[in-house]
């Protein structure tokens, strides 16, 4: 688990930053914006840690005008648990200011566009001959990293804002009930600092890892729309630049990947759902130290916001050890891997017969990942989750066999339910859930579309009895009475 779970840790440094990333931070322009600063104001020279000193050691009477009024705009927000209008605006700062290595975010050019389609398309006739799921890439999209950011929002949204709404509920709970009426005010002025702090952390590692995916499923869930498969050119490129390899055998791998997992999510309907309902169960087990809420609450003082990120940031939130949270972290993490594991097995089939560097390319993206790469960092933040690199291994291995010993029809069939996939422990024995003898499904889901059909049919008895004895046989009446329950 992470140290700082749940989105309200600042985001790591990244290792290649060095000095230089922080020479870069303190080169900014007097009212720079960026996510050193949580609250978007300018830095007083010198630095410190409060921002509303910073700000007024630096502000000309016009910055000053502007930055009084988004801090009654983070005060006064009322949207919901987070403020998603200061993370949108925190990831595209981000995003504005490049990575490390000094690339810029930049407009997609006609050409890059192109290549992406053509990868896209190409990536689709190859896993044709290596998966029974037909195509799940309606459209092929090159984004920018500022187009990254507003397509994945929305998706972000439906995964933080369940941890989110548990804050907001502690906040109400720590001061005495016959207290509460008389501390409206007080509380109502938590709860916006409080989604305040959260859009600046989610915003904050939402903007560092535009900087880093290459396309829409990176972290093996569906961030971006249905049926549309996105890469990001520049990302891809950066990623490509250290490994002796031809871009565009580096961008055809990656479409390889992304037209995968659009297959996956296009053509298993409970998928998705499954996927997003694990995170929300994971969510609904989150603690709150109540101790430290109490102790923020007393201290509160409006000029020092910065109390509540510091106790943010201390790790006041955390899952509950119990059995019911644990086994919905397994069914988490068992069905991220099983995702994964799916991908990497079937790209590689599709890959190693046409692009020499496919090994090479593998093992690349899986160390990133082994390494912390973005799905780590990002779940590890935002929802304190991390994707272990051995249960990943273990998924691709298990689909793997799965195809020597069934064929690619049978192993893609497992899909048809979620109780046919591997668990946890099947992970820990491939071979022995590969040969094992399972339910026939097929057969069960005959028997209940034969029961389907039976219930209908008496369903169908009845109504034709009330029709002969009703008053009158008025069938519009009928209607209009089924209608109304």
């Amino acid at each position: 688990m992470s140290d700082t779970p749940f989105g309200f840790g600042l985001p790591p440094e990244e290792p290649e930053n060095g000095d230089d990333g922080k020479k870069k931070g303190g080169d900014r322009p007097e009212g720079g914006q960026g996510p050193a600063n949580p609250f978007g104001f300018g830095g007083a020279p010198g630095g410190g840690d409060n921002p509303f000193a910073a700000m007024f050691g630096s502000l000309n009477p016009t910055d000053l005008g502007a930055a009084f009024q988004q801090l009654g705009q983070m005060l006064s927000y009322e949207g919901g648990p987070v403020n998603w209008d200061m993370a949108k605006q925190i990831a595209r700062q981000t995003v504005a200011q490049g990575t490390a290595d000094g690339r810029k975010d930049a407009s997609v050019s006609a050409g890059e566009r192109a290549a992406v389609e053509e990868a896209v398309r190409l990536a689709d006739l190859w896993l044709d001959g290596v998966t029974s799921l037909p195509s799940g890439s309606g459209t092929a999209v090159a984004w920018s990293r500022a187009e990254w950011v507003e397509a994945t929002l929305p998706v972000w949204r439906d995964l933080v804002d369940p941890v989110a709404e548990r804050v907001g509920a502690a906040m109400g709970d720590v001061l005495p009930e016959e207290m509460q009426a008389m501390a409206g005010p007080l509380l109502g002025m938590m709860r916006s600092m409080g989604g305040a702090m959260f859009g600046t952390q989610i915003g904050q590692a939402v903007g560092v890892l535009a900087g880093e995916v290459v396309g829409s499923t990176d972290i093996g869930l569906p961030l971006g729309p249905a049926g549309k498969a996105a890469l990001l050119p520049v990302n891809i490129e950066a990623l490509g630049s250290g490994l002796g390899v031809p871009l565009d055998q580096v961008r055809l791998y990656l479409a390889l990947r992304e037209a995968a997992h659009q297959r996956l999510f296009a053509h298993v309907p409970w998928l998705r759902s499954h996927l997003f309902g694990a995170v929300e169960g994971y969510a609904r087990g989150i603690k709150v130290d109540t101790s430290k809420l109490e102790d923020v609450v007393g201290q509160l003082d409006p000029a020092h916001p910065e109390q509540m990120q510091e106790a943010l940031q201390q790790g006041m939130f955390q899952p509950e050890d119990t059995p019911e949270q644990k086994a919905a972290l397994a069914r988490l993490e068992t069905a991220l891997a099983l995702v994964e594991g799916w991908v990497d097995a079937v790209v590689h089939a599709a890959a190693a017969p046409h692009l020499p560097s496919a090994g090479a390319l593998r093992e690349t993206l899986r160390r990133r990942r082994a390494s912390g790469g973005p799905a780590e960092q990002t779940f590890a933040t935002l929802i304190g989750l991390e994707l272990r690199p051995r249960r990943l291994r273990d998924a691709s291995r298990l689909w793997a066999s799965l195809t020597d010993a069934r064929g690619m029809e049978g192993r893609d069939a497992l899909w048809a339910h979620p109780d046919m996939l591997p668990t946890a422990s099947d992970l820990d024995d491939p071979d022995g859930f590969v040969h094992r003898e399972h339910l026939d499904f097929s057969e069960l889901d005959k028997m209940l579309g034969e029961a389907a059909k039976g219930k209908d049919a008496a369903k169908d008895a009845k109504d034709a009895e009330k029709r002969d004895t009703g008053d009158n046989g008025d069938d519009e009446s009928g209607k209009g009475g089924d209608e109304t329950r």
